[in-house]
């Protein structure tokens, strides 16, 4: 993990999870006066591998209050029943993604048996702030690879959480979603194109971590992806 996250409050917990095939995974806490805030969970039986990296950092799992969910694909919120059955955190995700958690409509990549839904306590949209020891925390709606997709942007240290709006993959320091993982590629690359438009110093992608690369590098990627 770069320097940009060090001693910024903000903890990559990253996770290899063998599945089908091996799956490397970033979910983030925050650190918050009232504990932490978890963005995305992982698959279901991740949660073991999380306590751990939370005891790394000095926490647990009931010290987790709050879980936002970029979207609700199996691989961020399969392992969230799991979680809750260790904290009572509030679940937040943005409303357009709440009834795929809930159980009311099945995921839309769902390939086989659905995770156990869970109540959605918080429906999130563009420009909500959580406070945290990191400054605010602010909600970007990055729609494209899920219909309420978002991201987390933090405005004083002018770091992103990407989730699944951006991928950091190999040599190349970020790249735009995948087509083949993604619902609605025109939508997808507006969303970059309103990522460029905020001070972004690093960014932090659940599959494929940090990424030295800013609003430089996503100005240049969004330009590429509209021709």
């Amino acid at each position: 993990m770069s320097n940009a996250l060090s001693d910024a409050h903000v903890h990559a917990l990253t996770t290899r999870i063998e599945a089908d095939e091996t799956l490397t995974i970033t979910p983030m806490a925050v650190e918050t006066d009232r504990g932490l805030v978890l963005v995305d969970v992982g698959p279901a039986g991740s949660v073991g591998a999380l306590e751990v990296h939370l005891e790394g950092i000095g926490y647990d799992l009931a010290d987790v209050w709050l879980v936002v969910l970029t979207h609700h694909d199996a691989d961020h919120a399969g392992g969230l029943a799991e979680l809750l059955d260790h904290t009572d955190a509030i679940v937040a995700t943005h409303r357009e993604e709440a009834p795929y958690v809930r159980g009311e409509r099945d995921p839309i990549k769902s390939e086989g048996d659905r995770y156990l839904p869970v109540d959605v306590d918080l429906e999130l949209a563009d420009g909500v702030r959580v406070p945290t020891l990191a400054g605010p925390m602010v909600v970007v709606e990055t729609p494209g690879h899920a219909p309420g997709h978002v991201s987390l942007y933090f405005p004083e240290s002018e770091v992103l959480l990407a989730g699944d709006a951006l991928v950091a993959d190999g040599d190349v320091p970020l790249e735009g979603p995948k087509p083949e993982y993604t619902l609605d590629m025109d939508r997808a690359i507006e969303s970059v194109g309103d990522l460029a438009a905020l001070e972004i110093d690093g960014v932090v992608c659940y599959h494929g971590g940090y990424a030295e690369a800013g609003t430089e590098r996503l100005a240049e990627l969004y330009a590429t992806l509209e021709e």
